[in-house]
């Protein structure tokens, strides 16, 4: 009987990453740090209040900033505003304006949250259109996260929705936006027939259009994280969020499978706060950098309240990110097995198999005194490595009473094959510890 092993289906992931990257559309700029506002502010915009976190965000390397739920009209809530897509004047009496400058001013990009298909019946456009929502003609139709859906091949569902995102788009410079959709499309019917692939092809088509109009803007599927990951979407989008969970330990698991498909420039992947907001579990920060540095990462935590120690260490984070986001987001991705299932243990190996990058994380206590080694396949065997933990990022707490002689020294040099087939000596840690390795031919 034929059992998958992690070798086995990396080579899968290799073709389906090669795939997708050869398409003439995949993104080619470097992936920007991006922070979302979300879990910094939720429903409660105050210009002041995302002005401090713009400028907390650009000192510790953001490039992307974007506005979450919550800006448009009467959406103090998750009841009510769904479709109404223009800006809350009680809020933001000047409009975005003033946000997008400080946002610019500090050299980042603008983007916006949005979720077109869906509608609050608590909303203008469901009191002044009932009938553009989708569903059975004798209506019953049941909410979902107090949402109902727009069916967007209704044309003119389909060119209000495509003048609403494309006057933002213009009025505000946004390069980038957040396509949430948070609602099962249960009960797709209209005139008493089947109709979710009509309204599939009338969501690609709304896509398609603004790409068409703004062809330098980029897309984010967010689909309450991961419900809408398919080939159809990833034509038309340049990221996915992969999950609305930030704790990294459910992180590594949902980040590891997505990336079985997916390579890791198109997974969104974002620090969290100490706290997770969906697991309620703590982790160290180190931990959380390491979760979110082996894709598209950035920020969703409200950082204006780290301390100084948090800020420098999210700062180098963010350096290392940006001289490694080359390696890491076109090179081949290897899940290695050392036997320990405590550890979840990543690398991304260069084109050129001249620098790799390995992720050490620890997720359950070890049952060794003596860690399994660390063996890196896919070098060349007979090329000078230099091994060493990544200088940006903050050294993990070990268990170990003596460490790995290599790892006191700071870095060891040794032949591909010997990596490959003897490996390094690694130190003991404990869960919610993670270490990030570089090779580099010498």
């Amino acid at each position: 009987m034929f059992v998958w092993s992690d070798a086995g289906l990396d080579q899968i992931s290799h073709r389906l990453h090669s795939s997708l990257r050869s398409r003439p559309g995949h993104p080619r700029r470097p992936r920007p740090v991006t922070l979302n506002t979300w879990e910094a502010v939720y429903f409660h915009h105050d210009l002041g209040r995302l002005e401090r976190l713009a400028a907390v965000a650009t000192a510790v390397g953001v490039e992307r900033f974007v506005l979450d739920d919550g800006w448009f009209r009467a959406r103090r809530s998750d009841t009510a505003g769904l479709g109404d897509w223009t800006v809350d004047a009680q809020v933001w009496p000047d409009g975005l304006h003033p946000l997008l400058r400080a946002v610019e001013r500090y050299g980042m990009e603008f983007g916006l949250w949005f979720e077109p298909e869906m509608v609050s019946l608590d909303s203008d456009l469901a009191r002044e259109h009932p009938d553009w929502l989708l569903g059975p003609d004798d209506g019953g139709v049941r909410s979902w996260r107090n949402q109902y859906v727009l069916d967007v091949s209704n044309p003119q569902v389909f060119e209000y929705l495509f003048t609403a995102i494309s006057t933002l788009v213009s009025e505000y410079r946004l390069g980038y936006i957040k396509w949430d959709q948070n609602r099962d499309l249960i009960e797709a019917v209209s005139g008493g027939r089947a109709h979710l692939h009509r309204y599939t092809e009338a969501v690609y088509a709304l896509l398609d259009a603004l790409r068409a109009r703004h062809p330098d803007l980029e897309i984010e599927a967010c689909a309450s994280g991961g419900a809408r990951v398919d080939l159809g979407i990833l034509e038309r989008t340049d990221r996915v969020w992969a999950s609305d969970t930030n704790d990294p330990f459910e992180r590594l698991e949902i980040q590891r499978w997505t990336g079985l498909i997916l390579p890791p420039e198109l997974i969104g992947a974002h620090v969290g706060p100490p706290v997770a907001h969906t697991t309620r579990r703590a982790s160290d920060l180190g931990f959380r950098i390491a979760a979110a540095l082996f894709a598209s990462a950035g920020i969703e935590w409200d950082i204006t309240d780290c301390t100084p120690t948090e800020l420098d260490e999210l700062r180098d984070a963010f350096q290392a990110y940006k001289r490694l986001r080359a390696v890491l987001h076109t090179g081949r991705t290897f899940h290695l097995d050392n036997g320990d299932p405590g550890l979840r243990i990543s690398s991304v190996i260069s084109t050129d198999r001249g620098t790799a990058v390995v992720r050490v994380a620890r997720v359950a206590t070890g049952g060794r005194a003596l860690p399994a080694p660390l063996r890196i396949p896919g070098l060349t065997p007979d090329a000078l490595y230099e091994l060493r933990p990544v200088p940006e990022l903050r050294a993990p707490r070990t268990l170990d009473v003596t460490p790995p002689a290599w790892l006191e020294r700071g870095s060891v040099r040794l032949p591909g094959s010997t990596l490959a087939t003897l490996g390094v000596r690694l130190p003991q840690l404990g869960p919610g510890q993670a270490l990030v390795f570089e090779a580099v031919v010498c």
